[in-house]
């Protein structure tokens, strides 16, 4: 059976990419922070066998420890780290820089991924088949992209995410383990914009990208619809 670990499952992106995964007959392990909580995981696990949920704060180590004595010895095919936070309504201008928020935002959208894919890293590699660690960026972090001043810790954590795991890319490589950053596209989620994609869109565009990925792919950086996007 395949098997498939998401952070931040309980809602939006996570939530749709735990349901299409379920409904293609894969074993999900969702994790979320609060799962006594997570009302349409509970709903997803009466309808699947396959489906189990766990704690997990991605900035704690207590709760990164406890999934791993969980999950000791369980081959992961493909880990999708999706779980992140955009403080866009407090993050305006140099004059109203919240500095909590940003070092805030940079444990979660930053070192929480790479805390996961530390951990989990044994679980990937005893995969005898697929063996891929996903995350979830975006095209903000580019440079090049940047015509307005604000959202700087969600710009400034998504431009160090990608820096950090192309570094992992580069040192997966020799055990056959691939890394692949997507951009979702503008989804309409509680942090996402009013007018935009649906997540069932966005998530089966980036399930096509994962379904295809070949290590030649390793490191490199796609839109939702296939689209490379350039360093």
């Amino acid at each position: 059976m395949k098997r498939v670990l998401i952070t931040g499952s309980n809602r939006g992106i996570g939530l749709e990419f735990t349901r299409q995964y379920l409904e293609s007959g894969w074993h999900v392990y969702a994790t979320c922070r609060r799962p006594t909580e997570a009302q349409s995981l509970h709903m997803l696990l009466e309808l699947h066998s396959r489906l189990t949920i766990h704690r997990l704060d991605i900035t704690q180590q207590e709760d990164i420890n406890s999934l791993c004595q969980e999950l000791m010895e369980v081959p992961i095919n493909i880990l999708i780290n999706n779980a992140g936070v955009y403080f866009r309504k407090r993050s305006v201008g140099i004059d109203c820089i919240h500095y909590d928020n940003w070092r805030r935002t940079f444990e979660v959208n930053t070192l929480g991924p790479v805390r996961i894919t530390e951990a989990l890293l044994g679980n990937i590699a005893e995969s005898t088949t697929v063996r891929l660690i996903v995350v979830l960026s975006s095209h903000m972090e580019r440079i090049a992209e940047i015509n307005e001043g604000d959202s700087f810790y969600y710009r400034s954590s998504k431009s160090a995410l990608n820096a950090a795991m192309q570094g992992i890319s580069a040192e997966m490589k020799e055990q056959e383990i691939g890394v692949l950053l997507l951009h979702p596209g503008a989804v309409m989620t509680r942090i996402g914009p009013l007018k935009g994609i649906s997540t069932r869109e966005s998530v089966s565009g980036m399930r096509q990208i994962i379904e295809g990925f070949t290590m030649e792919q390793t490191g490199k950086f796609f839109s939702y619809d296939g689209e490379e996007i350039p360093w």
